[in-house]
């Protein structure tokens, strides 16, 4: 090459800066962010423009939560509790015939300075209203807790695409080098519908899938540590054998540079020896305050198990990681433990709002007091809502056709409502959403433009928002 032509070459941002959107800017932002990891800071400029928030916290309740007793204030539900359940057409269910127009077997009340009417299910959440913006016009392409799931977390009813924690963490990459950027905490009690294919990588880089870690278990991250029966490993022999495998894997990657799966084993088992130091630290509650633990409920069995969670779930996020999921509802028969209320609502969303309500509005007001809110994302959601009629006399179907999800934090606007459902919080009337709406405003939040957040599969530019979605500018601060 001649001096004139090295002149003109690019160097390596110059390069990726006009390779074109997609895989180009994010390989840009994975190379800036590590940059700037080495000067002992984080990528706070975002990828496409600057970022409101670095770091996301999903609740989700599966099963599918009730809008119409936990957000959706309808009086007319409580003036036609009883009667037929007309709203004009037909009314389609996925399991019953319309039963009669059911009241909430819980009271309402206006909260905050915004006025927003909320349920006695949920009276610690009330307490954050003003911190929350509500979105009770969702929709749902499925009315089946699988596919619905999958569409709630990758914008696809089919399994195989990307979860919104992957496309994260693909886009943005990791704030530490000692934890995973994605996380995900599930109910004790077992996996939603999908198991762990909500939190797949799909066809991103097998690295960004999320990393489980089953908080209160004496083994919270499966063969971290080896069983206490292998006395015959110690550190100098586990290190010998990382080496030997660590040159036998590269080996092995000579001429298979297009599978990402070998290499994201080989990060998986650098991170796990990595792990070892890290995840004790985090799941180490010993230095919180009796105060704090009391907060998220860690002194009540109805609130300790989605409290640890919820704590943990700060812990991480304090600590670098950048999307936390935390998981509310197991898909586990019979008698469910879920949010999935055919039967006995009020005994069913008793228990799981109950369990749910304390350690949901302790993480807001932990996050709050320790000035991360401010660039944290706190994003609830549920698969779909539920019916305004009965099923049976006690129960409420699956409804797809509205129901309520809520972010707070990180560039939200506080105290805010954008869209409604109709007068029994049945369909979806003002401003009807879907999740790629949620999903483009959170990107949005996070320095992202959603249609240039891009990966090249089978000929097709994919996104996490597909071919939709527009970022809600009513609801950012």
């Amino acid at each position: 090459m001649t001096e004139q032509a090295a002149r003109r070459a690019p160097n390596r941002r110059q390069f990726l800066e006009s390779w074109g959107g997609g895989l180009g800017w994010v390989a840009l932002a994975h190379l800036l962010g590590r940059e700037s990891e080495a000067a002992g800071k984080d990528l706070n400029g975002g990828l496409h423009h600057p970022a409101r928030a670095k770091r996301v916290v999903q609740l989700f309740m599966s099963g599918a939560a009730s809008q119409c007793d936990t957000f959706d204030y309808k009086p007319l539900l409580i003036e036609r509790s009883g009667e037929e359940f007309d709203p004009g057409g037909k009314v389609e269910l996925f399991q019953s015939s319309p039963g009669p127009v059911m009241k909430s077997p819980w009271t309402w009340k206006r909260h905050g300075e915004s006025g927003k009417w909320m349920s006695s299910l949920v009276p610690h959440l009330a307490e954050c209203v003003d911190e929350m913006a509500f979105f009770p016009s969702m929709i749902s392409k499925s009315n089946v807790h699988g596919p619905a799931t999958f569409m709630q977390n990758s914008g696809f009813v089919l399994p195989g695409f990307p979860s919104m924690g992957a496309w994260i963490s693909y886009g943005l990459g990791s704030m530490t080098d000692d934890l995973p950027s994605f996380v995900v905490l599930p109910d004790a009690r077992g996996f939603a519908p999908n198991g762990p294919g909500n939190h797949s990588a799909g066809f991103l880089p097998a690295e960004h899938q999320g990393t489980m870690i089953r908080a209160g278990r004496d083994n919270p991250i499966h063969d971290l540590f080896p069983p206490s029966s292998a006395d015959f490993i110690t550190p100098e022999s586990e290190a010998d054998g990382l080496r030997l495998l660590g040159r036998l894997n590269r080996r092995h990657m000579r001429g298979r540079e297009d599978d990402s799966r070998l290499d994201a084993r080989i990060q998986a088992y650098e991170m796990a020896a990595r792990l070892q130091v890290t995840a004790p630290q985090v799941m180490d509650l010993s230095g919180e305050t009796e105060s704090t633990r009391k907060l998220y409920g860690l002194d009540d069995p109805i609130t300790e198990d989605f409290g640890l969670r919820c704590l943990v779930a700060r812990r991480l996020l304090e600590r670098g990681v950048r999307f936390v999921q935390v998981w509310s509802g197991a898909d586990n028969g019979f008698p469910r433990r879920n949010w999935d209320s055919h039967e006995d609502l009020d005994k069913d969303h008793g228990m799981m709002g109950k369990s749910m309500d304390k350690p949901a509005a302790a993480l807001i007001r932990d996050l709050q007091s320790r000035g991360l809110l401010e660039d944290t994302i706190v994003y609830w959601t549920t698969e779909f809502g539920r019916m305004p009629c009965s099923q049976g006399t006690m129960g409420r179907d699956h409804n797809p056709f509205t129901f309520t999800s809520w972010l707070a934090g990180g560039g939200v606007r506080g105290g805010t409502t954008y869209g409604a459902s109709d007068e029994w919080s049945y369909k979806a009337l003002e401003n009807p959403i879907y999740c790629y709406d949620l999903h483009a405003t959170v990107l949005h939040l996070l320095g992202i433009d959603h249609t240039r957040l891009t990966f090249r599969h089978n000929g097709i530019d994919r996104r996490l928002t597909d071919v939709h979605g527009h970022v809600i500018e009513e609801v950012l601060a």
